[in-house]
């Protein structure tokens, strides 16, 4: 583990985050959502001023708490964490956004009312804090596991993680396999996923949905709703990034902490994100393959880490550098269908 664990300089901060997010969640439920309704572009960017405002509070906390008393050797190991927790934040969001374009998906596939996105993305949500606290804490353990004994490999004495290197080989791989995929999903049976076929192993579905229940009553028989079944399948879609975003993650740092508050704050941020996008998304056509250079730059840091370390600031600045990029070449540049897809709304 590294020499400066946030864990071991502030453990209350772990019940700070913890209390943070409880509270925002039952504000979010419970208060401002009490009552199922269709997000309008106005609150979504409520929401997502409000999330990534909190996000950017707790990275000056986390250089706060590292910069411990003052002296340059202290604000320098503040300084590398704070850009670690930004790099991890940043990296998350913008992989997330794949997130987006696989909801607009699945959502049409059910052809899920409007007014019930919010409480399915909120559910998924819920599910991805448990999943990424598991696969983060437990991923940093066989990090610590996997490492070789020290070796020199071109005159350099290196020690070679055989996790690390996995994750790097499998960046790569993903990266180039995202640029090529295309709209590969557009025709996807979303009925048959292993989120589907799980519900619907322990219960009848009904054909069609009632409210915003889960459950419903039919000719004396308890079934689950569309709506139970969409839930599912957001969820293992969320898995199912998470096995590349989670990776990613781990060649910026190997605390377990800021990996997860960053990770969680960029996961609460997205279902707002995605009432804010929903309707543009099509506009940043060129987003995804920005993503897939994304995968394949992390892989290549982790790859070549033990003998050259690419710092947390040029981490950010490359990643920042190739979303601005992407956007503005999608804007710039948009794709020919989207320009058909106008004329015929027109």
């Amino acid at each position: 583990m590294e020499q400066h664990n946030i864990l071991d300089l502030h453990p209350g901060l772990v019940w700070g985050f913890a209390v943070t997010v409880v509270i925002m969640l039952l504000l979010d439920l419970g208060v401002f959502n009490k009552k199922s309704h269709e997000v309008s572009s106005k609150e979504a960017t409520i929401w997502s001023v409000v999330w990534i405002s909190l996000s950017m509070v707790f990275s000056g906390v986390v250089y706060w708490v590292f910069n411990t008393d003052g002296t340059a050797g202290s604000h320098a190991v503040a300084v590398e964490k704070f850009t670690q927790y930004q790099a991890a934040y940043w990296i998350e969001k913008a992989l997330s956004v794949d997130n987006l374009f696989v909801f607009i998906l699945v959502f049409g596939f059910f052809k899920v009312p409007k007014f019930l996105h919010h409480k399915v993305l909120f559910w998924g949500i819920i599910g991805a804090l448990i999943f990424r606290a598991i696969f983060i804490f437990a991923g940093v353990e066989l990090i610590e596991l996997t490492y070789l004994p020290e070796m020199n490999i071109f005159g350099h004495a290196v020690k070679i993680n055989v996790v690390m290197t996995l994750f790097g080989l499998f960046l790569i791989y993903a990266g180039i396999k995202s640029w090529g995929d295309g709209d590969g999903d557009d025709d996807e049976d979303y009925s048959d996923t292993a989120g589907a076929k799980l519900i619907k192993s322990f219960w009848k579905v009904s054909d069609n949905y009632d409210g915003d229940k889960f459950f419903t009553v039919q000719n004396g028989i308890r079934m689950a709703t569309p709506l139970l079944v969409v839930v599912a399948v957001i969820e293992f879609t969320d898995v199912l990034f998470a096995v590349d975003s989670i990776p990613a993650i781990f060649a910026i740092s190997n605390d377990p902490f800021i990996l997860y508050t960053s990770n969680i704050f960029a996961i609460l941020g997205l279902r707002s994100l995605y009432f804010l996008l929903a309707n543009f998304i099509h506009m940043f056509s060129k987003l995804p393959y920005g993503l897939a250079i994304i995968l394949a730059f992390i892989g290549v840091k982790m790859l070549i880490a033990p003998w050259y370390h690419i710092s947390s600031p040029i981490s950010l600045g490359i990643v920042g550098g190739v979303l601005v990029i992407s956007v503005l070449l999608s804007i710039m540049f948009p794709d020919k269908k989207d320009d058909e897809k106008e004329q015929l709304d027109s």
